[in-house]
């Protein structure tokens, strides 16, 4: 399936870079890859956070879209080379979208990128060791705390079958029941309760709403820490537990087999297709696998566990 989706995207960027009149022009993006290997990703957040407080930053958005023109989208072919020349170019004057040569796809994977990692790098206050402190970097952290051992399995887009046909539009964090999951990105709870597919599950939305977190498969019994529809929820906060809740109609019942949680994120350009017909979930395996770096420290508080690792972006700021 997946060697079918790159396919699909190489054949796209191939007529958009013969026809760029015709790539996306004015219209809402209705279809979107991540493709976007770690390593390309560890070293464009680098060359953001090390250029911020100089005069001239290379935000990581920027650095993608022109990677993204070069490479279609398809990451795999990165090398650091390419970045460095693109560094260099910046530095001598020429522009991101000059260095990208193809105004239309610049624009596209701008968009794109821009709505996956809007809130992925940036000015925010970390409470950590008991003080809050203001920084700029990396203002994520990774769904499972620190100290809990996971694994990660990578079945984006394998077929379901339970109540209907469909593919797997997540990814798959294996580890064992009562595992802390934490909060990727602040924003809103927005979802909270059973659902028939994927049990307990929390949604929480970005402040910007075009991101939608979907954390499923909580624990039987006692899913949740203290969130609620509504509340707002920061990175690093402890949300639920990991476990196998799922795949009936009547509410907490385990009948998926291995605990693990089921990690989604939807991008959201057009709120009236959040859910329709047209959803654009995200393939998180390079991604996640990049937020192993930054995992929140907990600590048991009362039978609850509670994160001593938390980041407010800057624009939640009291």
């Amino acid at each position: 399936m997946r060697h079918m989706h790159l396919c699909i995207l190489s054949l796209l960027c191939a007529f958009f870079l013969l026809f760029p009149q015709a790539a996306f022009a004015d219209k809402p993006i209705r279809w979107a890859e991540l493709h976007i290997t770690q390593t390309a990703l560890k070293d464009c957040v680098t060359a953001d956070i090390s250029s911020h407080n100089t005069d001239l930053p290379t935000p990581l958005v920027e650095l993608l879209a022109v990677l993204g023109v070069r490479y279609g989208g398809d990451f795999k072919r990165y090398r650091k080379a390419d970045l460095d020349t693109i560094l260099e170019k910046y530095a001598a004057g020429t522009d991101f979208q000059e260095i990208a040569a193809n105004d239309k796809l610049y624009t596209y994977y701008k968009k794109v990128y821009g709505a996956v990692f809007g809130g992925f790098v940036g000015q925010h206050r970390v409470w950590r060791d008991n003080t809050w402190t203001e920084e700029y970097g990396v203002q994520v952290f990774s769904p499972i705390a620190a100290g809990w051992s996971y694994s990660h399995y990578d079945d984006f887009g394998a077929a379901r079958s339970y109540g209907y046909r469909r593919e797997h539009l997540g990814h798959d964090l294996m580890g064992t029941v009562g595992t802390p999951v934490i909060a990727v990105e602040s924003g809103v709870g927005e979802a909270c309760g059973w659902n028939r597919f994927g049990g307990w599950r929390l949604g929480i939305r970005s402040f910007d709403g075009l991101r939608y977190y979907y954390y499923a498969h909580l624990r039987k019994g006692h899913p949740y820490a203290d969130v609620h529809e509504g509340d707002i929820v920061y990175a690093g906060e402890v949300i639920g537990y990991m476990g196998m809740t799922g795949y009936s109609t009547k509410e907490d019942v385990n009948n998926i087999n291995v605990p693990h949680l089921h990690f989604g994120v939807q991008l959201i350009f057009d709120p009236a297709e959040k859910d329709g017909n047209t959803q654009i979930w995200l393939d998180l395996y390079e991604y996640t696998r990049f937020l192993d770096r930054y995992r929140a420290q907990t600590e048991s508080e009362d039978g609850e566990r509670h994160s001593l690792h938390i980041r407010i972006p800057e624009n939640a700021w009291d």
